[in-house]
This record gives structure tokens, C-alpha cells and sequence, in this order.
């Protein structure tokens, strides 16, 4: 086992009926003057909202609701809550949603402490952050893993890249996750949930220094659960065994624990990204469209190592380890199928895309001025034949 350094502050309240302890969660953790931030209506119109406020109310906790934070969440809509809560004394900001509620959270979070740095320079590793509000999270999707992660991701419209940050500022101080939240959740956001968990396991399995079987294990562990579970919920959506068990499995696949002794990878998020930005593309759509072509394009940099993720993750009985490894790349590539995601991006955006590869690899590579990955380091040359494999 490599050496690492691990840690998970943040409390996780599960189970059914639990948001009404929202308001006791956010006065434990000092909370009295709070900024609550959530997206579309489907918090109002399920009532969710008003269980949350009523908690706070009953702890004597004051708020202020902002909605309208949209999937792909922008640095803009950050900004302005910034600027318009700066002199509200807000001391704790509440994220009732899912990724993309939470990631503005914690850029608001982040920008309301009193920073003297654009929150932007921050998505640009041109600094780090010293302080952030606590934030707190009441969960109603499974996906992005963002409420036990220290990394906050946020598209920029003036420039049109997506990019992320990572802080042990950005570790929400609680999670609360009620399964039965996201029962109304459409497939396709479901779908693409699946796939991120997918995701946020595979970039950091494929890493070049994977000497660390506990760490294997409990990546599989998960892959397959999600994988069972995950298909389970797309067939009956009000399945509570399996919508707990893909809930809990998203919150694992994030917090770093699938990842620990080796480097990350995550060329994929790196590939999305862009298309994301550009297209608007569900994040998980943008994951499954480029996984594909990423895998057959690297693989033979670790053949055994694909060959491992297709026996112990999907069951293959291949002897040989090159026709097992892509035995395994084409079972992924076919749960993606299986549940409605695209495997192309072709299939993710459309014929347009087949024109704007150049801008695609120059988004991705910052204008060629960096590579992307670790299991296999990727130029921009490597960029531009990926996305070629991927139409």
C-alpha cells in the first residue's frame, strides 16, 4: 500500500424523513444567519424547501432563499450572490439540490469569507483560498459526490471553459441524504448520476502507481454496486434499497477514498468539460461519450490493468488479458448504451461537434498549454485523436 493522506470531516445524516434536521445540523455547526441555495422549482413544488426553512425556523435560524442555479453552474450566478449578500453577515451557506447547488455553494461559500482574490483565479490554480463560510447539504440527487468533496466546479460564459477547484475548505460540514428525494428525479438525470459515480472510481483506478489492493477493492466494491443498483433504479424508480444504495455509493466514489496510494487521472472529466461548457452537455452524457474512446486509446499502457477491471468489475472470464481488457471497455461502453447515455459525442451533441474538434482540443488543452491524465499523459496531439475516436 502507497502512502497517502486522507481526510473526510464531513457528517452524513442517511435515511428516509431526515431533512427536518437540517436546522439542528446548521445550529451544531454555528449556523444562525444562513444563505440557502437551491435551482429549479422541484424544491418548492415537492415541499422540500418549506421542510428545510420550517427546521430552521424551529432552532430561531435566520435565512435568505436564492434560487435559480442551473446544471453546468455558472461562475456568473456565483458572482452576483457574492456581491449581494456580501454585507448580509451570512455566516453559513446551505446547498438544497444537487452537484450543481452544491459547487455554487461553496464558490459563494469561498467568496463571502472575505477573499481578496477573484473567485475565478481560483478555478485557475492561480490561487488558493484561506478561509470559506461553512457550507451544509441537503442532497436530492445522487451523482456528483460533491457533498463529501473537497472540489467545486464552475462554467465560465465569458470565456466558455468549465473548470474546478479543490480546497479542504470546500468539505461540507454536513450531508443530509433522504433516498426518497430523488424518487421524482427524471431517468435521464439519473442516468447521468450513474455514470458520474462510474466516473469519479474509474479516474482514479486507472493511475499509474496501483500497488494498493484495499484501495482496488473498494473501488470494484463500489463499481459493482453501482453498476447492479444503478440499473435496478432506471427499472423501477421508487426501489429504496437501490436508490439508498447508488446515494450512499456517490458520496463514496468522491470523497477520496476509492483513490488513496495512487495518483488521479481524470482526462475524462477533462474531455467532458469542454463539451459541457460549449454544448451545454449533461456532465455525466459528457462522461459516457468519451469514456469509450479514452480506453481504447490507452489501454495498452496497462493492459493487465484493464484486464483486472473486467474481471473483477464486470465478470469477465477471458484468460487472455488483452481480449479481457477489451472485453471489459466494451461492457462499460454498453451499460452506458443500456441506460440511455451516449457513447459517442456525436451521439451527445450532435453532427455539429464533427467541426469543432480544433476548438474542442484547444478548450481542453488550454490552447496547448498543458497535458491532461496520469495513467497515460495526453498532449494535445492525444487530445485532438480522442476526440477524433469519440465522433
Amino acid at each position: 500500500m502507497n502512502s497517502f493522506a486522507f481526510w473526510s470531516p464531513t457528517k452524513v445524516v442517511f435515511g428516509a424523513d431526515t431533512a427536518g434536521q437540517t436546522g439542528s445540523e446548521v445550529k451544531f455547526f454555528g449556523g444562525t444567519n444562513v444563505l440557502i441555495l437551491y435551482g429549479g422549482g422541484s424544491v418548492v413544488k415537492s415541499g422540500l424547501l418549506d421542510t428545510v426553512t420550517k427546521s430552521l425556523e424551529d432552532e430561531g435560524i435566520n435565512y435568505h432563499c436564492v434560487g435559480g442555479v442551473q446544471p453546468n453552474p455558472l461562475l456568473q450566478f456565483a458572482l452576483k450572490v457574492i456581491e449581494d449578500y456580501k454585507d448580509k453577515d451570512i455566516n453559513f451557506v446551505l446547498a438544497v439540490g444537487g452537484g450543481s447547488s452544491i459547487d455554487t455553494a461553496k464558490a459563494v461559500a469561498v467568496g463571502l469569507a472575505g477573499n481578496d482574490v477573484p473567485l475565478w483565479d481560483y478555478h485557475c490554480r492561480k490561487a488558493l483560498p484561506t478561509a470559506a463560510l461553512p457550507v451544509g447539504v441537503v442532497l436530492t440527487i445522487a451523482a456528483a459526490g460533491s457533498e463529501t468533496s473537497d472540489s467545486a466546479v464552475l462554467t465560465n460564459t465569458e470565456d466558455g471553459t468549465k473548470r474546478g477547484f479543490n480546497t479542504p475548505f470546500n468539505r461540507p460540514k454536513f450531508a443530509i441524504m433522504d433516498p426518497i428525494l430523488t424518487y421524482t428525479l427524471p431517468s435521464y438525470q439519473l442516468a447521468c448520476g450513474i455514470v458520474d459515480m462510474l466516473m469519479h472510481s474509474l479516474d482514479r483506478y486507472f493511475a499509474p502507481d496501483t500497488d494498493n489492493e484495499v484501495t482496488d477493492e473498494l473501488s470494484e466494491g463500489l463499481m459493482r454496486a453501482v453498476i447492479k443498483y444503478g440499473r435496478m433504479a432506471m427499472e423501477n424508480p421508487q426501489d429504496y434499497k437501490a436508490r439508498s444504495e447508488i446515494m450512499w455509493a456517490g458520496s463514496l466514489t468522491h470523497n477520496g477514498i476509492t483513490g488513496l496510494g495512487q495518483a488521479l487521472d481524470f482526462s475524462v472529466h477533462q474531455f467532458g468539460s469542454p463539451l459541457s461548457a460549449r454544448y451545454d452537455t449533461a456532465h455525466g452524457a459528457s462522461l459516457a461519450a468519451t469514456w469509450p474512446a479514452w480506453a481504447r486509446y490507452v489501454y495498452r499502457n496497462n493492459i493487465a490493468r484493464f484486464a483486472q477491471y473486467a474481471r473483477k468489475v464486470w465478470g469477465i472470464t477471458e484468460s487472455d488479458d488483452e481480449a479481457a481488457a477489451l472485453a471489459g471497455i466494451a461492457a462499460t461502453e454498453e451499460y452506458f448504451r443500456s441506460i440511455g447515455m451516449p457513447v459517442t459525442i456525436t451521439d451527445a451533441v450532435g453532427d455539429r461537434v464533427k467541426d469543432d474538434i480544433d476548438i474542442l482540443s484547444d478548450i481542453c488543452s488550454y490552447n496547448n498549454t498543458r497535458t491532461i491524465g496520469s495513467f497515460k499523459v495526453l498532449g494535445y496531439d492525444d487530445i485532438k485523436a480522442i476526440y477524433q475516436a469519440a465522433l
